[in-house]
């Protein structure tokens, strides 16, 4: 008989987390189950109640992975987009992505429809991380507002709302695919161009 690899308590999560995050994908929120979780990575059921609590813990946990590694790589682009390597259009795609391909907006309807609002708080959160490692001493302040929060504002809604029925509108609408993120990129560049005066 041969026994499982002990993974360390870091191993394990992350372990779980990413086949959460591919079940999340592959087959839709309502699968990131403790027990499918366990099943894929070789784990007892037990053992990721030890590491998430329940299944609403790991669900939180997915959101803030999930937020965590999305932000990443959108700071990145936008790195490179304000050193000259990179375009609105790329932060554009990657935000959209997130929310698409990489099943963030299925998690966060899941979240809303099954009343585990508190799963979104990591996700917000890490996205007002974001806005302020973007822009953190950006001191114009408009209407009461700064522009980098509504342009934030306006890119995630337009991509969560794009990951949910945007396939669907577009079509009916007799519009292209990636119709709505030519909108996000010309408001964002239009929001930069206006911002670099």
């Amino acid at each position: 008989m041969t026994g499982r690899k002990r993974l360390s308590p870091e191993d394990a999560r992350s372990s779980a987390l990413e086949a959460a995050r591919a079940l999340l994908i592959e087959t839709g929120p309502q699968s990131v189950t403790l027990k499918a979780v366990a099943g894929r990575i070789g784990r007892t059921h037990a053992n990721l109640l030890h590491h998430f609590g329940s299944a609403s813990g790991l669900q939180k946990a997915l959101a803030e992975h999930l937020a965590r590694t999305v932000c990443e790589t959108i700071i990145e682009a936008v790195r490179a987009s304000r050193a000259g390597l990179g375009s609105a259009r790329e932060v554009v795609d990657l935000t959209f992505d997130a929310f698409d391909r990489e099943g963030a907006g299925a998690l966060t309807s899941w979240m809303l429809l099954t009343g585990n609002e508190d799963a979104l708080h990591p996700i917000i959160a890490t996205i007002h991380d974001l806005v302020e490692e973007i822009a953190p001493c950006e001191g114009e302040v408009q209407d009461g507002e700064k522009p980098i929060h509504k342009d934030t504002l306006t890119l995630v809604l337009l991509a969560l709302g794009d990951a949910l029925i945007g396939a669907a509108l577009a079509r009916s609408l007799g519009l292209p695919r990636d119709a709505a993120r030519d909108r996000a990129e010309a408001n964002l560049e239009a929001s930069l161009a206006q911002h670099a005066r």
